[in-house]
């Protein structure tokens, strides 16, 4: 072989094998760059719960300690709460937010999260679970399962004023609680990788 030939096959080998490098590194980074994208977007995905239907309940202290609704109104959601009356002659409005989280601090309702059965030696007319077995309870994170819904009917009658009311808010909580739309939130990067957009879905609960 000439040298002259010698040298160009040679140069032909090292572009080949530097092509191929090339390339590999390329798509590694690729792959490397879509995993992660992927997975970031697996652990930063979230659930949001919005509701088309509100409601504005008026509860009454009627003894130390222990509370009655005395009436329940349809409402805007963004104008949904709780005006509580105390025997003193003071007066609280309570908003969404601030409902949920004496709900989610109170020992017997958060028993009632953590463990139903436990939870009826526990269940009393406190303010917290005057506010989870109303119609407001729906908004404050209260499930609808069959069991739950049983439960409504156990311990949500006792903490209305009166039976009539009770029935008549029964109506206006099947209205909030089938406003419920609950929406599966993505981050921006999606499940296509690096170069995906995000996405949501939603749907009624």
């Amino acid at each position: 072989m000439t040298p002259t030939r010698k040298h160009a096959v040679l140069r032909r080998v090292k572009d080949i094998t530097f092509s191929t490098t090339l390339s590999l590194a390329l798509l590694t980074g690729t792959a490397m760059l879509q995993s992660c994208g992927s997975n970031g977007s697996d652990e930063a995905e979230r659930t949001e719960t919005s509701f088309g239907k509100g409601v504005r309940t008026y509860i009454t202290e009627t003894a130390p300690g222990n509370f009655k609704i005395t009436d329940e109104v349809p409402a805007q959601a963004g104008q949904a709460g709780a005006i509580v009356s105390y025997a003193d002659g003071h007066r609280d409005t309570l908003s969404v937010e601030a409902a949920k989280k004496l709900v989610d601090t109170d020992e017997s309702t958060r028993t009632y999260r953590d463990n139903p059965s436990a939870y009826g030696s526990m269940h009393h007319n406190g303010l917290a679970n005057v506010l989870l077995w109303g119609s407001l309870g729906y908004m404050l994170g209260r499930s609808n399962s069959g069991q739950y819904m049983n439960d409504r009917q156990r311990y949500g009658s006792g903490v209305y004023a009166n039976q009539g009311l009770y029935q008549r808010s029964s109506r206006l909580g099947e209205t909030v609680r089938s406003s419920r739309v609950t929406r599966t939130v993505r981050p921006s990067g999606g499940r296509s990788g690096f170069f995906g957009g995000g996405r949501s879905r939603g749907f009624s609960s």
